[in-house]
């Protein structure tokens, strides 16, 4: 059973993207995975296929409307439907290679693309929706995070990656950061690759690529190494 993807947004033409080449649009070709997107404008009522409208209090710009944002997702995805349905949203909960994971292992997954202000709370809530961020920082709306999350989900699919081992020989599998990587030529401007690299004793190696990873982690993502103490 292949893994399925659908991506409500307001701009489709914007799917697949990047996802149609390289690692991820082998697997599409070879139906590993597939993806489907659906436009919210169709599920507007109006002459106009009005999705959006003046927030309730007042404030600058607009929010996308409930009843329209919920038969867009009752279309995609009804009831019987056990993919679990996303919502891209700088307010979400971290995403994190984890749920990633978590994610990869299931039939597929529902995501939908916000726009202007963001989505009527009574949607997100009567859906049932995952809020989920990627970054703390503003994107102009969904669909790039939209591209992104499936990224991250499409490389773990079985068969995907060549290597099984560049799936959890990596950043954030460890909960670490990764170790520096290193190839030919020996020398490159003066500088040469690392000795136990080329040393052949792979405990020593094993050993470095540890200290160099959580040397990096200690300096760049300290929090990763507080979250390992918690658990």
């Amino acid at each position: 059973m292949s893994f399925s993807a659908t991506v409500l947004t307001l701009y489709p033409e914007m799917f697949p993207g990047a996802l149609g080449m390289s690692l991820a649009g082998r697997a599409m070709e070879a139906g590993t995975w597939s993806i489907e997107t659906v436009q919210i404008r169709d599920f507007a009522t109006d002459r106009h296929r009005t999705v959006d409208d003046t927030p309730s209090g007042g404030g600058a710009g607009m929010v996308m409307r409930a009843d329209v944002v919920a038969r867009a997702i009752d279309h995609a995805a009804p009831a019987a439907d056990p993919r679990p349905k996303l919502l891209m949203s700088p307010r979400g909960m971290p995403l994190t290679q984890a749920r990633v994971r978590e994610l990869a292992a299931g039939p597929g997954v529902v995501i939908v693309c916000g726009r202007f202000e963001g989505i009527d709370q009574r949607v997100i809530d009567a859906r049932d929706l995952e809020e989920v961020s990627i970054g703390d920082y503003i994107l102009s709306g969904g669909e790039p995070a939209a591209l992104i999350v499936l990224d991250a989900i499409v490389r773990l699919l079985p068969g995907v990656m060549g290597n099984e081992a560049s799936g959890t020989e990596e950043s954030f599998e460890s909960g670490m950061l990764e170790h520096p990587h290193y190839t030919r030529p020996q020398i490159f401007e003066d500088i040469s690759i690392p000795e136990v690299l080329t040393s052949g004793n792979h405990a020593k190696i094993a050993e470095w690529r540890r200290e160099q990873a959580l040397k990096l982690t200690r300096e760049r993502r300290p929090d990763l190494l507080a979250d390992k103490d918690r658990a």
